[in-house]
């Protein structure tokens, strides 16, 4: 059998998956603090036919190898952390991370998330108001407990500093400290961060511990900006541009397997 029938074949399926984390990227276009995937390859096994025997001494023998690829597999999803766009809002539950931190987000059980989506909603009860995500999940402070504000603060009125620190405008027009602090963290390594969905992201052995910014963990940290959100950095364009390409080397490898499909037959009909 013709190797170039599966070398071509790795390349249609490594294409089909490049093509897929394009689309998941336009499909995020509009998602709140999504930051886009770049697919990365890696050659397979090489079959070397001849190898390099070049005698120095006589300068006679074969300089180069003799190799033939046996085609490609994705070995990644790396996922770019630049900034997005920030987008106004005027909404004093919405926050935009300016720089390389992250809100931490308690899914109950013990089980820490973290994400870029500062756009807060309010869960009210008894004891106040909590910041959560829109599945319900709270954001945590530097204590590690969900931020409650008291039943008789209105959240309008809440404010919040650079840092994190909460307060709210009391009736006579003075802010008063609310002794709550938004945890921000930050990775080594983000690229090691694994997504889980619902614009979540889980730390692993490849991203190293959370490092906390207000502990002083961090060589830079990072800044709040209230009543705005940072936008999804997935540029349309950039991302119609890289699907054509991978349709193209799509048809080319299709085309491929057409053309070694055409040389076995003529070798079949030789005989004949």
């Amino acid at each position: 059998m013709m190797r170039s029938l599966w070398t071509a074949a790795s390349g249609m399926i490594s294409q089909q998956q490049n093509v897929d984390a394009i689309s998941n990227n336009l499909a995020n276009v509009n998602t709140v603090g999504y930051k886009k995937e770049r697919m990365e390859f890696k050659t397979l096994l090489y079959e070397t036919l001849a190898r390099a025997n070049l005698d120095p001494s006589n300068q006679t023998g074969r300089p180069v190898n003799l190799q033939i690829g046996l085609g490609v597999r994705p070995i990644s999803t790396a996922r770019i952390f630049s900034q997005g766009n920030f987008e106004r809002t005027d909404n004093a539950n919405d926050m935009a991370i300016e720089g390389d931190g992250f809100f931490e987000v308690d899914r109950g059980g013990g089980n820490i998330f973290y994400t870029k989506d500062g756009a807060m909603k309010v869960s009210v009860s008894d004891n106040g108001s909590m910041l959560v995500t829109a599945d319900g999940y709270p954001y945590l402070g530097l204590d590690d407990a969900p931020l409650v504000i008291p039943a008789n603060v209105a959240i309008e009125n809440l404010n919040m500093d650079e840092d994190g620190r909460l307060s709210y405008l009391d009736s006579q027009g003075q802010y008063q400290d609310l002794g709550l602090q938004i945890k921000l963290v930050q990775f080594s390594n983000q690229q090691g961060l694994e997504a889980v969905g619902a614009n979540l992201l889980q730390m692993t052995s490849a991203s190293g511990p959370a490092l906390v910014e207000a502990d002083g963990a961090t060589n830079q940290t990072s800044r709040l900006r209230q009543g705005v959100l940072e936008m999804s950095n997935v540029q349309v364009a950039e991302e119609m541009v890289n699907l054509i390409i991978a349709q193209r080397a799509y048809d080319i490898n299709s085309k491929a397997i057409t053309s070694s499909d055409e040389m076995l037959q003529t070798a079949n009909n030789l005989k004949r």
